[in-house]
């Protein structure tokens, strides 16, 4: 439905974006430090629900909890066996809430030693010495939470289309994105790395197979800007910087090298999730024409809630 896809700006939301993306990535260095690494950082991101943004089940020393963030009430949230506590979201400075943080895992028994400076940011400035006032505006909260969840209905239909390897709709912190790709199956060259803030041997990780990744960047405490969809190749094929796309609003960026999407075009589109189904399409099959994907073995028609993908 348009009415999903909430107004969101860079000049009144931004503020709001860029102190979830810090606090986000408390949160999220916490899976960092406690589950096994697993294929491309996946266990490290955050999954979307209905009210916000959390982990998966984080086992430590003090059992299992889960963390995330409420964008409904707007609160931080663990949740444990014992039940559930909460801290409330509001403009604060980073080292505080990540002081709060700290004290209130270290009461429930969740004591956890993180890497305590930001991921993908410059300057990373350290969180515990991070003392500048951050904003935290609800409405700018629950607007980005409603783009996020109309963002992830039309991912997940997109995923739904692809028999290969694909990673779930999840939220990278580092980036603070939502993201899905798919993998064509075949090992990729050695990533370079040069990612600011974090390490190379993360990158080439997460960068070892072929991919084609689609996503929504909403802003963030990286860099300024108005929010847009993306989607690019790795390693990107000769001539994908000149492929056709769709819709007509989609461009290559030279700079980020990747195709994207204005969210504002979107938004203001006669049928949204159309035209985000037609970007994350065509993207895809420019990468995977031009790099010769087995798309005859790896694509298939979408998914239909309740009808078991047919088998001949």
């Amino acid at each position: 439905m348009a009415s999903d896809w909430a107004e969101l700006s860079a000049s009144r939301d931004g503020p709001t974006i860029a102190t979830l993306h810090l606090i986000s990535q408390i949160v999220g260095k916490v899976a960092v430090a406690l589950l096994p690494w697993r294929n491309h950082g996946w266990h490290l991101t955050l999954r979307l629900h209905p009210r916000g943004l959390r982990t998966e089940p984080l086992h430590g020393g003090g059992g299992t909890f889960e963390l995330g963030l409420d964008l409904v009430d707007h609160a931080f949230i663990v949740a444990d066996a014992r039940g559930t506590q909460s801290l409330p979201l509001g403009p604060s400075t980073i080292a505080m809430f990540h002081d709060r943080v700290t004290h209130l895992l270290a009461e429930r028994g969740h004591d956890v030693i993180i890497h305590g400076v930001p991921n993908e940011i410059d300057p990373a400035t350290p969180f515990a010495a991070d003392h500048l006032p951050r904003a935290y505006d609800p409405g700018s909260a629950r607007r980005l939470l409603q783009v996020l969840l109309a963002s992830d209905r039309v991912f997940r239909l997109f995923r739904s289309g692809f028999l290969g390897k694909a990673s779930p709709v999840h939220f990278f912190w580092g980036s603070f994105d939502l993201a899905v790709t798919r993998f064509s199956g075949r090992p990729a060259p050695r990533h370079p790395g040069g990612i600011p803030h974090l390490p190379d041997a993360v990158t080439r990780e997460a960068y070892s197979h072929e991919v084609s990744s689609a996503g929504f960047w909403p802003g963030g405490a990286g860099a300024a800007g108005e929010p847009f969809f993306y989607s690019y190749a790795y390693p990107a094929p000769p001539g994908f910087a000149k492929a056709k796309v769709a819709p007509a609003a989609a461009r290559f960026d030279e700079t980020l090298g990747e195709f994207v999407l204005d969210y504002e075009t979107l938004r203001r589109a006669a049928d949204p999730e159309a035209a985000l189904l037609a970007f994350l399409d065509s993207t895809y099959a420019a990468a995977a024409d031009l790099a010769g994907w087995d798309r005859n073995g790896l694509d298939c028609v979408p998914g239909i809630p309740a009808v078991p993908r047919h088998v001949g």
